[in-house]
């Protein structure tokens, strides 16, 4: 009953950090617009990159990554030494962190202060993915990296990368370098993310998705 309310805490607590909308709120509050009304509307750091420039962009992705990597934190703290015992494993510290990063990155897809909408969620995936485990989120993040500058694309970038992620905890889990529980969490946050993308599939299938240093309606501030 205790592990079961902890995990209900992480899942709250979690989900909040991740909707926090802070594309939303620089935009807001450092350029006075509304970010979703420019670009393609989207609240997170490629927007703002287009709409207003490479600083605030950083700045929304870094808090974007961080939001995700607190709620892991926090709820490594919170589910603190009780036991969940699975087919004779205690997974209580893994299961902690995998409710806490999908939660994350569901708040901030689907937000609650945004009447459940948001972002698409790659931020918030590698925030968590670098408390879980920093090699194969830092792999993971420079292939998307390597990929987006080659290509130009940023969603394809983004989309193989989280592929990527998703092959390398398979391996490490069938090596037993990681949990097998992981591989659960990297299906279910990279179907997230496919999910987030759809419509720039399409664009990326017809050839009309917007190019890396294509500029939106600039703003200047």
């Amino acid at each position: 009953m205790i592990i079961a309310l902890k995990l209900v805490v992480i899942a709250i607590i979690g989900y909040l950090l991740g909707s926090i909308p802070f594309g939303l709120i620089i935009s807001r509050s450092i350029a006075h617009v509304d970010i979703r009304k420019f670009g393609s509307g989207n609240i997170g750091a490629t927007n703002v990159f287009r709409t207003l420039g490479a600083k605030l962009a950083v700045i929304v992705a870094l808090l974007d990554l961080g939001k995700a990597a607190l709620a892991v934190g926090l709820g490594m703290l919170i589910i603190g030494n009780d036991p969940v015992i699975v087919f004779g494993y205690d997974i209580h510290m893994q299961a902690a962190q995998v409710l806490a990063a999908l939660v994350a990155i569901a708040g901030h897809n689907w937000s609650v202060f945004l009447k459940f909408k948001g972002g698409k969620g790659v931020a918030t995936f590698m925030g968590g993915l670098f408390v879980i485990n920093p090699l194969i989120a830092l792999v993971g993040g420079i292939t998307g990296v390597v990929i987006a500058l080659v290509t130009k694309y940023v969603s394809l970038g983004s989309i193989l990368g989280s592929l990527v992620i998703l092959l390398m905890i398979t391996a490490f889990a069938v090596l037993c370098f990681v949990a097998p529980i992981y591989i659960v969490y990297a299906l279910i946050a990279v179907g997230f993310i496919i999910f987030q993308h759809r419509t720039n599939i399409q664009r990326l299938q017809a050839g009309t998705e917007l190019k890396l240093g294509t500029k939106g309606a600039k703003i200047d501030i």
